[in-house]
């Protein structure tokens, strides 16, 4: 979604995001102002009506568009229209009359480029998408991936494992099965200290689980961004913090197992992937790949 944010601010749009309550410390480096969206359906709709009154003074053609909704539920565009904003977004789920303007969805592209189309239809701009997401790392958010490291004594090359995975694909868990074994069979051949960076409901199991590496707990996602934008390398299941190791231009070893990689893979110049289902990749694979990767640092 970056590039569509990006590319709506370069034509000259003021951008008020909203999202959830980590999307602050996420864009942190960009400078644009988010906002956390509720979960009540009244107070999402407030505080889109509190956006909406805030920026009316600076919008001098009331029939312009004043949103858009990059997701694509109804609800979404639901509480546009209740707000009383003039929203775009795709024709999907029978929501096209709760949008001032919508545009035809192409189904199966990657969700990158699905939100670059969105904001390209509503700009009137042909032009293709960037090759990968650029995620600003904000200096504060460096100071605290520092600071937690210095504090967990962990050394100046080290490797991120993200064996957590929020969510399934089409109802089929997302996580490598073989990630506890990898860690404790081959990372400590490596000679280099494995970090992991749990959120609060992940740290029981990363410390049963993966009793040799070192934590780093309940990071702020710019922070976590920063920490993998620095690593040797980041191992990673299909989860949101691959996609963040991704966008800051480090070196991330994707494990997939059934995750459409041409819709959901994440993008980035630094980006291996190895991938198989329903047998997942095996220990020495992901060994061998690790192995490689490193050779170059």
């Amino acid at each position: 979604m970056i590039p569509a944010l990006e590319k709506l601010e370069a034509r000259g749009y003021e951008l008020h995001c909203v999202g959830k309550g980590w999307a602050s410390s996420l864009l942190e480096g960009h400078g644009w102002k988010v906002t956390p969206y509720p979960k009540a359906f009244s107070a999402r709709v407030e505080t889109l009506k509190q956006l909406r009154h805030s920026v009316a003074p600076r919008i001098t053609n009331s029939k312009a568009i004043n949103a858009i909704t990059f997701a694509t539920s109804f609800s979404s565009a639901m509480d546009m229209r209740f707000a009383g904003l003039r929203a775009y977004g795709y024709a999907v789920e029978a929501r096209s009359f709760l949008l001032a303007r919508s545009a035809p969805i192409v189904y199966g592209e990657h969700a990158m480029h699905s939100y670059w189309r969105l904001a390209s239809a509503l700009l009137g701009d042909a032009a293709p998408p960037p090759r990968a997401v650029a995620l600003k790392v904000s200096d504060r958010a460096k100071r605290e991936a520092a600071l937690a490291l210095a504090d967990a004594n962990v050394s100046s090359s080290y490797i991120v494992a993200v064996p957590f995975a929020g969510g399934t694909f089409e109802k089929l868990d997302k996580r490598w099965p073989h990630f506890a074994t990898w860690v404790a069979q081959c990372a400590p051949g490596l000679g280099r200290d494995i970090v992991l960076a749990p959120g609060p409901d992940e740290i029981e199991m990363a410390k049963a689980n993966f009793p040799a590496a070192k934590l780093l707990p309940n990071l702020s996602l710019g922070a976590y961004a920063a920490l993998m934008q620095n690593a040797a390398v980041t191992v990673s299941n299909d989860t949101g913090p691959g996609h963040m190791a991704a966008s800051v231009g480090g070196k991330l070893l994707s494990v997939l197992g059934p995750t459409k990689r041409e819709q959901w893979g994440a993008l980035g110049e630094h980006v291996s992937v190895v991938q198989s289902y329903p047998e997942w990749p095996s220990v020495e694979r992901v060994g061998a790949e690790v192995n490689r990767l490193l050779a170059g640092t």
